[in-house]
């Protein structure tokens, strides 16, 4: 029997920038061609509906809440040939080894969650799910503040806890000119092995 081959799609992008919509619409086509479609969701995932992936524009797709990226594979069915996996971030790590794992069992896995974090840093595990990508879609929003494309999420609450789950009342889609880091807030850069005396 031939083994098909799998892949791994990432949607990314700041909040409001359509990538729930995208995964969704990816999903529906997938089973419109008669393919047996599984969407996850993290627990933490409170907002709008329990039971499916909503986008903020209010399509939505039945779904599985996971509690952890490994429960996935627990709840995968062998005949599914599409995976959708919305709000990565939520997930770790631990997803970066499940997307692989089902990629190599011959499934389209479609990931969907942020790039960057609300301090406008890297949000794992999507930066290392870019890299083992075969198919990767930077979505954009638009600038609450100045109207332009805008690739940043803009927390409008004091909180520096890095998961705060919420929508239109916690986030607003900033530009680079317009998004405002907390205090203290930047890229975190490592050093080099024996790099900590270099003057």
């Amino acid at each position: 029997m031939d083994h098909e081959p799998g892949s791994i799609e990432v949607i990314c992008g700041s909040m409001f920038s359509g990538k729930s919509e995208e995964l969704i619409r990816r999903l529906r086509r997938a089973s419109i061609a008669r393919q047996q479609v599984q969407a996850f969701k993290p627990e933490i995932d409170d907002r709008y509906s329990p039971d499916d992936i909503v986008s903020h524009d209010a399509r939505k797709i039945e779904c599985t809440k996971v509690k952890t990226a490994r429960d996935i594979l627990s709840c995968v069915r062998p005949n599914t040939k599409v995976v959708g996996i919305d709000e990565a971030q939520f997930l770790g790590d631990g997803l970066i080894e499940v997307c692989e794992t089902l990629a190599n069992q011959g499934k389209r896995v479609v990931v969907a969650g942020l790039d960057q974090d609300y301090r406008g840093n890297p949000f794992e595990p999507i930066p290392q799910l870019l890299a083992l990508a075969e198919s990767i879609t930077k979505t954009m929003a638009v600038c609450m503040v100045c109207g332009a494309p805008a690739n940043r999420t803009q927390r409008l609450t004091a909180s520096d806890q890095r998961i705060v789950v919420g929508a239109g009342e916690v986030y607003e889609p900033r530009c680079r000119k317009c998004f405002r880091p907390p205090k203290g807030a930047g890229l975190e850069t490592c050093k080099s092995p024996g790099t900590e005396n270099a003057g």
